[in-house]
């Protein structure tokens, strides 16, 4: 009998997973690996989010999952699978840099203009622990970056070039 998969809680900023280095993952196929990355998928589902790192989810492991979709946080978001990316390294970006909204499932109530790579190759082991290279670009760009930080214990308002590049969701919804 499969059993159903749990909604892990994701955690906030001031969590102290989310300031660490989240540790490479030694073998795909362990079953607690398998189990975290459907716990991540599935915790991801039940968002409004378009990516989810597994120190989010109390986790400090190298993984992140990519979920790009339109959804009421990003009405103009391309859509795409979810892809689950073990180990994930920049291989290449580019010099190009732009500055765009975001928000994290881990700081809720807060927006805020970031400045990003445009498009950048990654490297990173599928789910099967296939060796994957990926190039993206714009908006899925943004969301592999701010997702990669998280393995690195760094949050997006980090990045951020100037305090008053941070809004409320409420006073970033009346511009939207």
């Amino acid at each position: 009998m499969k059993t159903a998969v749990q909604i892990r809680e994701i955690v906030q900023l001031g969590a102290p997973v989310l300031r660490e280095i989240a540790a490479p993952v030694d073998n795909v196929s362990d079953p607690n690996v398998k189990r975290l990355i459907d716990q991540m998928l599935c915790t991801l589902a039940s968002t409004q989010g378009v990516g989810l790192a597994a120190p989010q989810i109390g986790e400090p492991l190298r993984v992140v999952i990519i979920a790009s979709r339109p959804t009421p946080r990003y009405p103009n978001a391309p859509d795409m699978e979810p892809t689950v990316m073990i180990n994930p390294e920049v291989t290449d970006c580019s010099d190009e840099m732009e500055k765009g909204w975001e928000g994290c499932l881990s700081i809720p109530g807060i927006r805020a203009q970031v400045p990003r790579h445009l498009s950048l190759t990654v490297r990173f082991l599928d789910d099967q622990g296939c060796r994957k290279i990926m190039n993206l670009d714009h908006f899925v760009a943004r969301v592999f970056q701010h997702e990669y930080d998280h393995l690195n214990g760094t949050v997006y308002l980090d990045r951020v070039e100037n305090n008053r590049d941070i809004y409320s969701e409420q006073e970033y919804l009346k511009l939207m």
